[in-house]
């Protein structure tokens, strides 16, 4: 029956009820209005946003699956087993790795072998990626790979030509070895055409000149990798992270551009793998008045105490998953005062100086200080890390003094100031601080760049020593813009870094602190709080020595840093220099306190130091990358180092070492799996807060999952509520 306005008014009239099919009938023959389109639009337009936060979540879930639980616990395994999430859905066992240490320390220059052995336990051929770290200043200039009794000596190349040279042999089913730097304290090796239970071993070869501060030497090698906050939109929202260019949980950003080679899959259950084995032979060249480690339990053999010939090893087993410490000092009458190491190289002469400048005077000056607390609160700071940090920061703010002013900053994916600007340090600001500091917990993203920004305006002129202090993990991948930030904008103030946890990015604490003139502290567990505080306020309270130049009298002499540091108390100026034979002596000056202070030395040495150039070559090339971030021309540098580095047979950022066996050894029919080998999340930290659910450093993928159910909850409301308009 065809329903008219009249037939519909006569029914109304009688009060006879419309059936279902007449009322659709009787709306369908409804006018379309100017609203009706715009419902339809609205219902379009929301339906679109529910799909793109979903599709954001899709996103995210995917890069989750290189971070945790694919690898660990199924029932068809052994407990403690590692595996592998094929592309089917299958799993299978990952390679196998552990890590045999064995380090050379003689005087303030340690040699370093790294034995990383890849297992395959499958029936399948693999390649193994794994990334892991070394210290950030490590010259890294040899690598051999061994298959059996077989050795194959590691070519250092330009890194796109190493990577070709690795792909073709991949290809051509020969193994080969590629070692590439991602940052100067992360490097990835790829271990290509691994066999069915097979073994393969990877050796890599550093040299690194120890650490002297305070009367006492320091080596750090690091075995862990906290996971790295990543910045910025997905440069392609189709991207995997499956395929190597990276296999890490976060996609590549505008920010941070290989993000997915920097953020390797992290195990978060309780089975530890990667077992480090680590034997140190220490010839300091004196009586040890101290030998010890704050970070593990060591076995000491001494060979000769005259010396301070001795032996250390692990005591009980030790996984990679925090940061070996070792520190040891001479007696007193026993410290050194200045030391060289140098090396003759052809016509070449390589120089390693230390130089203790003079302690202070008794009497100082007292300075007066503004002093700017910078304390992060990420979720990677979640756990033992943020109960150090507020545990110092509440240390440095008892040792303030009447007429010093503070600020104190705290950030996560915001950042809070607790003062509009720096204050007082009276009784009440500084109570309202300790309350402040007291209430502070870990979670959310590392956004670091406002806080150091907030930190570094408002630097009024006045007689005050302008002091930021900053405790991070350092736990970000877009260090350089961090640097870059930091050199434009820190003026007359000081910058001192804090690693706090037990594995922090040493090289953006050593590289912030170096662009903002101040010094760096570790403090890797709660008990070292108030001795590393200690040592750190001593400094912040001396005068500094600035100024500091060295003269060869006007003979040809290439030294590095050439932008030579701020020193502060006990800490040595350390310099790498290359010149002629004839170059006989140095005069260092410097300025402290306005009192002058210079000393000369002789470079001349009757013992010869190999492997010193290696070292003067890794510095210049810090030097030139350092030019990069202050604005510098990025091809020229980059031919610059790739010459220094070609030269000196280093890793850079720029060059690769890359070895390849010429036989062919798996078989034609045979499929390559490429398989990410994951690391430990470091001790201490929590895996939910560091990624959620879902990588919480890299995406916002649960607040887009429930934005997107809500945006489509919502369309399909409006479109119950929208009147229906059949067409045709």
């Amino acid at each position: 029956m065809q329903v008219t306005d009249d037939t519909l008014g006569q029914t109304q009239k009688r009060g006879i009820p419309m059936d279902k099919q007449q009322k659709k009938s009787a709306k369908s023959s409804e006018p379309r209005t100017f609203w009706h389109e715009v419902g339809e639009l609205v219902i379009m337009f929301v339906v679109f946003l529910g799909l793109y936060f979903a599709l954001l979540t899709v996103l995210a879930s995917s890069a989750e699956a290189n971070v945790s639980d694919d690898y660990i616990g199924l029932d068809e395994v052994q407990q403690g087993s590692l595996l592998f999430k094929t592309g089917d859905g299958h799993y299978r066992p990952a390679p196998a790795l552990n890590t045999e240490v064995e380090i050379d320390v003689s005087g303030m220059v340690a040699r370093a072998k790294v034995r990383q052995r890849f297992e395959n336990r499958d029936d399948q051929w693999v390649e193994g990626v794994y990334v892991f770290p070394l210290p950030e200043d490590a010259a890294v200039d040899h690598m051999r790979m061994a298959i059996g009794e077989r050795i194959i000596e590691g070519q250092i190349k330009e890194r796109a030509e190493a990577k070709r040279t690795y792909e073709q042999a991949k290809a051509a089913r020969q193994k080969a070895a590629l070692i590439e730097q991602e940052r100067p304290n992360l490097f990835t090796n790829s271990v290509a055409n691994i066999g069915p239970r097979e073994t393969v071993v990877v050796e890599i070869e550093y040299q690194q000149i120890l650490r002297y501060d305070s009367g006492a030497f320091h080596l750090r090698f690091p075995m862990a990798i906290t996971p790295r906050y990543i910045p910025g939109a997905p440069v392609r929202a189709e991207e995997s992270v499956s395929h190597f260019d990276g296999h890490g949980w976060a996609l590549n950003t505008d920010q941070v551009p290989d993000a997915a080679r920097i953020t390797p899959p992290v195990v978060s259950r309780e089975t530890k793998i990667n077992p480090v084995a680590l034997t140190l032979h220490l010839n300091a060249g004196f009586p040890l008045a101290q030998l010890s480690s704050p970070t593990h339990a060591i076995q000491r053999t001494d060979r000769d105490a005259a010396h301070g010939i001795t032996e250390i090893t692990f005591r009980d087993k030790v996984f990679a998953e925090r940061d070996f410490e070792l520190s040891w000092a001479p007696v007193p009458s026993q410290a050194p005062r200045a030391a060289l190491f140098s090396d003759q190289v052809g016509a070449e002469r390589y120089h390693l100086l230390m130089v203790l400048p003079p302690d202070a005077n008794q009497v100082q000056q007292t300075l007066a200080r503004e002093v700017i607390y910078i304390i992060d609160t990420s979720g990677s700071m979640a756990g033992t890390s943020i109960e150090q940090a507020r545990q110092a920061l509440l240390l440095a703010l008892q040792r303030l003094r009447p007429g010093d002013r503070f600020n104190v900053i705290s950030f996560n994916s915001t950042t809070d100031q607790l003062f509009d600007h720096a204050v007082t340090a009276d009784a009440q600001p500084l109570q309202q601080a300790q309350r402040y500091v007291s209430g502070l917990q870990a979670d959310g993203g590392t956004e670091m760049m406002p806080a150091l920004e907030a930190a570094l305006l408002n630097q009024e002129e006045s007689n005050a020593v302008r002091q930021v202090v900053f405790l991070t993990d350092g736990s970000v991948g877009n260090e350089d813009a961090l640097f870059g930030l930091i050199d434009r904008k820190l003026g007359p103030s000081r910058l001192f870094t804090i690693g706090i946890g037990s594995a922090p990015n040493s090289h953006f604490m050593s590289k912030a602190a170096q662009f903002g003139r101040g010094t760096y502290t570790y403090i890797g567990d709660v008990a070292e709080v108030q001795s590393k505080m200690a040592a750190l306020f001593a400094k912040l309270e001396s005068p500094m020595m600035s100024d500091l130049r060295v003269d060869s009298g006007g003979a040809p002499l290439e030294i590095y840093p050439q932008r030579l540091p701020d020193l502060y108390q006990g800490e040595p100026l350390i310099i790498t220099a290359k010149g002629a034979a004839e170059v006989q002596s140095v005069t260092i000056s410097g300025q402290r306190q306005q009192h002058a202070w210079q000393s000369r030395i002789a470079l001349q040495s009757d013992s010869q130091s190999k492997g010193v150039g290696v070292l003067w070559a890794r510095r210049k090339i810090a030097d030139l990358m350092d030019r990069q971030v202050q604005g510098g021309d990025p091809q020229q540098i980059r031919e610059q180092v790739i010459s220094v580095a070609l030269q000196h047979h280093l890793v850079s950022k720029y060059t690769s070492l890359v070895a390849v066996d010429v036989t062919p050894v798996r078989p034609q029919n045979a499929a390559l799996d490429t398989r990410a080998l994951p690391v430990n999340l470091p001790q201490g930290q929590v895996h939910e807060k560091i990624f959620g659910r879902m990588p919480q450093t890299a995406t916002a993928a649960p607040l887009h999952l429930m934005i997107g159910g809500m945006l489509l909850l919502l369309a399909l409301m409006i479109y119950r509520r929208q009147p229906l308009q059949v067409r045709g």
